[in-house]
């Protein structure tokens, strides 16, 4: 595919998931993605041949985003505490900079999983992050510092923890700014998980 094509498919997939996460995906129609983009209809087809299948390149999008960003933590040499803040710190910033990642994984990924049956099994379209949080649990595991246990459990505990404080940041409930929590939350994580 040339340079020119994929960033065509990306700023569609940009404007798709900030459509989606704000109206919902079954209120968000492809001639409203086409118009936002001041493209046709048609040519939109030239790129994704269906709106599920467009979402379906959407979350293995954020899902390679946030699988990058915590590489590049997973290889850096700290502690896992370390890791810990700065996997955090990802998705914190992240929920503060670029909201709908957060919300199209939560609202319409998570929500939405019918779209999601076919050619998404399992977390086949979220392997890129996945596959990087395996990682940082099984480094911490190995050193020492994280307690060996279920991956979904421990899994679950760090995701629900970050996804929680940013659905109360998005219900104007914490009385901070969310990324005056991140080594209160980072802390709490990490005594959660570790030995």
């Amino acid at each position: 595919m040339t340079d020119k094509k994929e960033q065509k498919r990306e700023q569609i997939m940009l404007a798709s998931l900030h459509l989606f996460a704000t109206k919902g995906f079954y209120n968000t129609t492809i001639p409203d993605i086409a118009l936002s983009l001041k493209m046709s209809v048609g040519n939109m087809y030239n790129y994704f041949k269906s709106k599920d299948l467009l979402a379906k390149e959407i979350i293995k999008f954020v899902s390679s985003y946030f699988g990058k960003k915590i590489k590049e933590v997973n290889d850096q040499n700290i502690s896992t505490r370390e890791k810990t803040r700065k996997i955090v710190e990802i998705y914190f910033k992240t929920a503060l900079l670029r909201p709908e990642m957060i919300d199209y994984f939560l609202r319409i990924y998570l929500s939405t999983r019918e779209v999601f049956k076919e050619g998404c099994e399992g977390m086949i379209c979220v392997n890129d992050f996945v596959t990087e949080i395996m990682i940082y649990f099984e480094e911490g595991v190995k050193c020492g510092d994280l307690r060996d246990q279920d991956f979904f459990s421990a899994f679950g505990l760090f995701m629900g923890y970050m996804g929680g404080m940013v659905f109360l940041k998005g219900e104007n409930v914490l009385p901070k700014e969310l990324d005056e929590y991140i080594d209160d939350v980072a802390s709490n994580i990490y005594k959660a998980l570790s030995v």
